[in-house]
């Protein structure tokens, strides 16, 4: 292990196998806490390389809870957090409006790491109870049309790390890692990406599977659309730059405040404005981020147009179809 840190901080790059093996060590408690930290700190000082992130991936999947929901065409909506700016649940939410129009989701996600609440905060809050199930999952696919794959139940070397990266308070290497990581394997993806280097490297390994895929990073330094900049967009069909006009689909004219895209301080604010927003009750720019979100993940399900799926997206909210989805999931 301190050959493997030695040659990291004189500034070497492993190679997949390498990878993979790193991260075998740390599942079975090979590596301790010091040196799992020191690797963590590695990795903020510069990017994995794309052999480094599927070997990475690589060794967390094998090692993983197996389930098979690919008789589904779902989607995920997920970003890679780490951007710190501290925004409400912008992607649950429109996982939630997504569903709410008859699309099927399959959201992945854990607890905060690097936020100050995550998915599976607001979910366990909600009364959502966490399940690695197949059967149960299928279920909730089948009679609902979304499920939620709480991230350390199926990878326990996610698990065994939670809590470094809790107390280290700022991004990992497991920010870059999760998005890929969903169990369920949904085969179309809205992943956003807090910096451009790093969206690159996604789009050049991604470029080599079959996913359906879009790869979104705000100028702004947003993992999501948020209407406050002009979006870098990537999927099989090359790369693409929105202008924040085009991103404003519904409304115009709307400006959206960065203020009211905050979170709350703790995770019971956040629960608040998650029910609030689904309630239809959300500022404009609260309303008009999440279905933005929610537009460009029908698009990647369908060949309709944007302003189409906008409205979609929109009647899913406004006619309380979405807040139902979640209150069907939680009485499963």
């Amino acid at each position: 292990m301190n050959k493997i840190l030695k040659s990291l901080f004189l500034e070497k790059t492993l190679t997949k196998q390498e990878a993979k093996n790193l991260l075998i060590k740390l599942s079975k408690g090979k590596i301790n806490k010091t040196q799992a930290i020191a690797i963590t700190t590695i990795y903020n000082m510069r990017y994995p390389t794309l052999e480094e992130i599927l070997g990475f991936k690589q060794a967390i999947m094998d090692l993983s809870i197996k389930i098979n929901l690919t008789e589904f065409n779902a989607i995920d909506i997920v970003g890679t957090g780490g951007d710190g700016k501290n925004t409400f649940n912008i992607s649950t939410l429109a996982c939630f409006i997504v569903a709410g129009t008859g699309e099927k989701v399959i959201k992945h996600g854990s607890f905060n790491s690097t936020s100050i609440t995550g998915a599976s905060n607001i979910l366990k809050g909600l009364g959502y109870h966490f399940t690695n199930k197949e059967e149960k999952l299928k279920n909730q696919l089948d009679k609902v049309g979304i499920c939620y794959l709480h991230a350390p139940i199926f990878h326990p070397v996610l698990n065994a790390i939670s809590g470094i990266r809790k107390k280290l308070g700022v991004k990992t290497i497991f920010n870059t890692l999760g998005p890929l990581l969903n169990p369920g394997k949904p085969k179309n993806q809205l992943l956003g990406v807090n910096k451009l280097e790093l969206a690159r490297i996604y789009y050049y390994m991604y470029q080599n599977t079959r996913n359906n895929y879009a790869i979104i990073h705000s100028l702004d330094g947003y993992d999501e659309i948020t209407l406050t900049s002009d979006v870098k967009y990537y999927s099989p069909k090359g790369e693409r730059f929105y202008s924040i006009e085009e991103l404003k689909i519904g409304k115009k004219k709307v400006k959206v405040n960065p203020y009211e895209l905050k979170g709350g301080k703790n995770i019971k604010e956040n629960i608040r404005i998650f029910t609030r927003v689904l309630s239809g009750e959300g500022t404009l720019s609260q309303n008009e981020v999440v279905l933005t979100n929610a537009t460009f993940a029908l698009s990647l399900l369908n060949q309709d147009s944007l302003e189409n799926n906008y409205d979609k997206a929109k009647h899913s909210l406004n006619s309380g179809k979405a807040k139902n989805i979640l209150k069907k999931l939680l009485s499963l």
